[in-house]
């Protein structure tokens, strides 16, 4: 298996010539010096540029992040070193540490020091504690110094490389190097430490073209790389991937093996030479600086080389070294969800290939490393050699000894019992191929699946997918693509029973689509008919029956391992191989499995085996199925229990929570209801309990409770609620009271209003009431205000109005005899009192209605109502007479 190298651009910017990189620890930032003596800093993420700032306009040859400390430092060529604080941009120190070009600076990772490099040929250490002073100057060097290396093994010991064709090796605390290596033809531009593992090696990049791997312990040349057809001007060992990445004059980034030596790739984007190249410990990213700007790719994937049989047992590969653990030990402790595991790592032993792909086969008892083309299969448990042999792919199929792997993109071969058993050529090119019930063999733009004994096609699929998974009972199957994945069942009798020879699709009734999900797959695992995954979102998901369930948003890409079911808990590694579980109860999964089977007799029996903490999410799941009754009866969570009463208009059920919650928004919901439904008297409960006085005055308007809604206006105005307290006071026809209230409110000119209109005899009170205050704000104004008693010329048909007041009939009547008195609308009451004598002074007695019933009036001309008619039977409020709530 050679390295998947992939080369993903996930970042570019065009800029002036850059001279130095830095990435930074923690923030997703990339700091870039230009030739121009300007410092960017680039967020790669969102691609956008965070800040920029002059240096000098001189070129600023080298940059570096002190994440530490905050800082930004700098060298330039008017020799100064500068120090900002990269979240304020503020200045903090700068001051002239060399005669000639700052070349190289470099930090050292834990105390406060900093190595420059300069044309003057010295290196020089400066100490940030004691106010930058120089503590050591280091000279040996016959030219240049062009770049210095802090050994990550020891910090006190660094590397430096120079144009004299020379490394030379120092300790911090000695002014001469301890030792020489010579054998570049030309300057050294370049050198860097191996950081991936225990090799005493350093690679360092020349003029003459060539790159050159030494052992510093033997002070010997390993290996000399040559390809370049230019100046080498940067290299390095790559922290997490075997390899080493250099960049030279002639625009290309090559990648080579780093155990090999081989090429694996050669990068080119056009931007014209390399000067610069950067790395993130713990990540797969490479940030490379040109002639025109920058470039920052992924290289390969960052998924770690993991794998977890059935019992708990790891086993992973950290770069060459396989490492196990057992969660089964560490279970005894009690671990929150998202909680990091304490396991115990024990070290197996070093791989003769750099794994990519750690797997165990299904009965736990083999386990496949795959590398550099290669796989080797040990014994899980001692990690013994079993067997070996050159592949592009391997996967394991359902039997313990039987796999399949892909030699080439031409040609497939199975293998049962560790020996050949078939191999076939595809009519296409095959690009991957995926385990399980099957061998999935796939394309550029299909995927072909094939029995494993005599690998005859059984079904091609035009889709194209990132991932094949199979469930233990081999009857369904999830393929996962770029943008979503399928849930298929594979039905293999159809298979049996197909006669004849099968064409190149294969059995058409070989599989049926059960279910189309819109989410991206990273990685899954099934659990019974439980199909749990990870997303592109960062969530641990799972789906039964089409319907997605989050179980966990997670804080960083997290792998799946599997499932324990005696744990009850879903367990992911991180890229650090860091192991964290959530709890997912197999009894959930269990009885998710029997309701889809539409097994219901077994989903009661495990239903007890459930804890009540986890039976609300079961009720949302049966919910999703359609089947509300059952989850009415399982739900534990109030508020899903009262919406699925309501849903099903158990009105009772919702009433007894609604009693005991007592939430207002209940109690709404509830009457709104329970009016649809023509429940009444709950609707009333409701409406109370809610303190709903809009919906209290549509319920008693529309029975006639004339009682309540006298009830209802005297509490709507205590509650503040005077809209509905006037509306309710005016149906009833008190308009004495709505006078009172619109008084009460400072709504006065509106009393007057109301006064003339419904209730002549009161307009002299009120007059009087607005004048005292309407004086307090215009004086004017309010003597301004006539009041009926002392200019009636002001005021015509008023004595009219009067008279029709005192003798018309303020009673409410029964909706029933509507029929009998709708001709009472229409009537023109000034016209229709003055056929009436008055029996007593309105003035004098204003409450003492004339007992004439509205029937005395049928005799009287109708005309169309004057402005002074009020209302007989129903009436609609005007606006202007409302007061504000």
């Amino acid at each position: 298996m050679p390295l998947r190298l992939d080369a993903k651009k996930k970042f570019s910017a065009r800029s002036d010539r850059v001279k130095s990189i830095d990435i930074h620890p923690t923030e997703p930032w990339v700091l870039v010096s230009l030739y121009m003596g300007h410092v960017y800093i680039y967020n790669y993420l969102n691609q956008s540029l965070v800040k920029s700032f002059e240096v000098t306009d001189l070129p600023v040859r080298t940059t570096k992040f002190v994440a530490r400390k905050q800082w930004i430092l700098t060298g330039s060529d008017d020799s100064h070193i500068r120090v900002y604080n990269y979240n304020t941009m503020e200045k903090l120190r700068a001051f002239e540490a060399h005669t000639d070009y700052i070349r190289c600076l470099a930090v050292h990772p834990s105390l406060p020091y900093v190595l420059s490099s300069s044309d003057d040929m010295l290196i020089k250490l400066w100490d940030w504690d004691k106010n930058w002073t120089n503590v050591q100057v280091f000279e040996g060097h016959t030219h240049y110094v062009m770049y210095i290396a802090i050994n990550p093994k020891d910090p006190n010991i660094f590397a430096t490389a120079s144009l004299d064709r020379t490394v030379k090796v120092w300790g911090l605390s000695s002014p001469s190097p301890y030792f020489t290596l010579e054998g570049h033809e030309k300057g050294v531009n370049c050198v860097e430490y191996f950081v991936g593992g225990e090799k005493p090696y350093l690679v360092s990049g020349a003029d003459d073209k060539t790159i050159k791997v030494w052992d510093y312990q033997n002070k010997t040349c390993v290996q000399t790389l040559e390809g370049h057809s230019h100046n080498v001007s940067v290299v390095c060992y790559h922290p997490e991937l075997p390899v080493i990445i250099s960049g030279a004059e002639d625009g290309t980034v090559r990648v080579w093996h780093s155990n090999t030596y081989r090429l694996e790739k050669t990068l080119n984007y056009a931007m014209e030479r390399v000067w610069a190249l950067a790395y993130l410990k713990g990540s797969n990213l490479v940030a490379i600086g040109y002639d025109e700007g920058i470039t920052m790719m992924k290289l390969g994937r960052e998924e770690p080389a993991v794998s977890m049989d059935s019992s708990g047992k790891l086993i992973w590969a950290r770069h060459n070294e396989i490492q196990g653990a057992n969660i089964k030990a560490a279970a005894e402790v009690e671990i929150a969800d998202g909680e990091r595991w304490p396991v115990a790592v024990k070290d197996l032993g070093n791989c003769e290939v750099f794994p990519q792909k750690v797997r165990h086969d299904r009965a736990g008892r083999f386990v496949v490393v795959c590398g550099d083309g290669e796989y080797i299969i040990y014994t899980s448990l001692g990690l013994r050699n079993k067997s070996f042999g050159s592949a592009l792919d391997f996967v394991w199929a359902p039997d313990s000894g039987c796999y399949g792997v892909r030699e080439n993109t031409s040609k497939v071969k199975v293998f049962k019992n560790f020996k050949e058993h078939k191999s076939f050529k595809p009519n296409y090119s095959a690009e991957g191929i995926f385990g399980g019930a099957l061998l999935a063999v796939k394309s550029n733009s299909a995927i072909f699946f094939y029995d494993w004994d005599e690998c005859n096609i059984i079904r091609r699929i035009d889709v194209n997918p990132k991932g094949v998974y199979w469930a233990e009972n081999g009857e369904t199957v999830c393929i996962t693509t770029d943008q979503n994945f399928f849930i298929l069942r594979y039905n293999k009798d159809a298979v049996a029973q197909t006669e004849g020879e099968i064409d190149e699709d294969g059995v058409e009734e070989a599989f049926e689509v059960l279910q189309e999900v819109s989410e991206r797959v990273r990685t899954a695992c099934w659990v019974g008919d439980c199909f749990i995954f990870t997303n592109k979102n960062n969530r641990l998901n799972y789906c039964v029956g089409g319907e997605v369930v989050t179980i966990a948003h997670l804080d960083r890409h997290m792998y799946l391992l599997g499932y324990l079911p005696q744990h009850n808990r879903v367990y992911l590694i991180d890229k650090a191989l860091n192991i964290v579980s959530y709890t997912l109860h197999i009894s959930i999964i269990n009885y998710q499995t029997a309701v889809l089977r539409g097994d219901y007799e077994a989903a009661d029996k495990i239903l007890p085996k459930i804890p009540e903490d986890q039976r609300t999410r079961i009720a949302q799941f049966l919910e999703s199925q359609g089947l509300k009754e059952e989850a009415l009866n399982v739900t534990m969570d109030v508020d899903h229990k009262f919406d699925l009463a309501l849903s099903l208009n158990r009105l009772d059920i919702a009433l007894d929570i609604a009693k005991k919650d007592e939430s207002e928004q209940k109690w709404k919901q509830l009457g709104d209801l329970a009016l649809s439904s023509s429940k009444f008297d709950m609707a009333e409960l409701c409406l109370k309990s809610a303190e709903d006085h809009s919906g209290l005055l549509l319920l008693y308007t529309a029975r006639g409770q004339a009682e309540e809604l006298a009830q209802l206006a005297a509490s709507a105005s205590k509650q503040g609620k005077h809209n509905i307290s006037f509306l309710a006071s005016f149906l009833l026809q008190d308009i004495e009271g709505c006078i009172q209230l619109l008084c009460d409110t400072g709504r006065i000119p509106e009393a007057a209003f109301l006064a003339r209109t419904y209730a002549p005899s009161q307009v002299s009170k009120i007059v009087k009431l607005w004048r005292t205050d309407l004086a307090q704000v215009n004086t004017k104004a309010a003597e301004a205000l006539a009041d009926p008693e002392e200019f009636a010329n002001l005021f015509p048909d008023f004595a009219a109005a009067l008279h029709a007041e005192s003798v018309m009939p303020k009673q409410l009547l029964p909706a029933s005899e509507y029929p009998e008195h709708k001709g009472d609308l229409t009537l023109n009451l000034l016209e229709a009192a003055r056929s009436i004598p008055a029996k007593s002074s309105p003035a004098a007695q204003p409450s003492s209605p004339s007992p004439s019933s509205p029937s005395s009036f049928s005799s009287s001309s109708s005309t169309a109502p004057s402005s002074t008619t009020p209302a007989s039977t129903t009436t609609s409020t005007p606006s202007s007479t409302t007061p504000a709530s």
